[in-house]
């Protein structure tokens, strides 16, 4: 397990895929804002369900979120399109909507970094998300992470398009940054 001050990061249990389903999954116009994928009704048990416990590979790195505070299933985080010719992956966090805006967000971010740079090796970290999605932003934006371009009405979320941001955190930035990391 990865800990940081307010979260840990630990593998999915089979156990955790019908709450983050349920709450983050079947809420349609919330994870329409979160995959370029469009919706599409899928059971919790499926193998198709994007919370499914799989087996470890290198493109993916999939966590559960767990609050300190409680012991509770927050969310879910994970490093994905893992590139290891290239080192670089994306970053992606979803906190379930009882876990918004306590802060939970930078520690994770920062959490993921810490697994991205210092265990995987990897040199950079990307994430993309809506322009409209402040908390995010500001996440990754106080986790040392710069924004490198828009994405000018690059997502089609439930029947407009809507600009998109990139952000990146390389792993000098990341390491001249650890004296705000406890």
């Amino acid at each position: 397990m990865l800990r940081g001050t307010k979260i840990t990061l630990r593998a999915r249990h089979e156990s955790d895929v019908p709450v983050l389903h349920a709450e983050l999954y079947d809420d349609v116009a919330t994870r329409s804002r979160v995959d370029s994928r469009p919706w599409r009704p899928v059971s919790p048990g499926s193998e198709a369900s994007p919370f499914a416990v799989t087996e470890p590979d290198d493109d993916a790195a999939p966590f559960a979120v767990i609050s300190l505070d409680n012991d509770e299933l927050a969310g879910t985080a994970g490093l994905w399109g893992i590139d290891t010719h290239n080192r670089s992956a994306h970053l992606g966090i979803s906190l379930r909507p009882g876990f918004r805006g306590r802060g939970l967000a930078v520690d994770v971010v920062e959490v993921l970094c810490t697994y991205g740079f210092t265990v995987r090796g990897l040199h950079r970290l990307q994430l993309e998300t809506l322009t409209d999605n402040t908390a995010m932003i500001r996440a990754a934006s106080r986790a040392g992470f710069v924004q490198e371009g828009r994405l000018r009405r690059a997502a089609w979320v439930n029947g407009e398009f809507i600009d998109e941001v990139i952000l990146g955190l390389l792993a000098e930035e990341w390491n001249s940054g650890a004296q705000r990391r406890p």
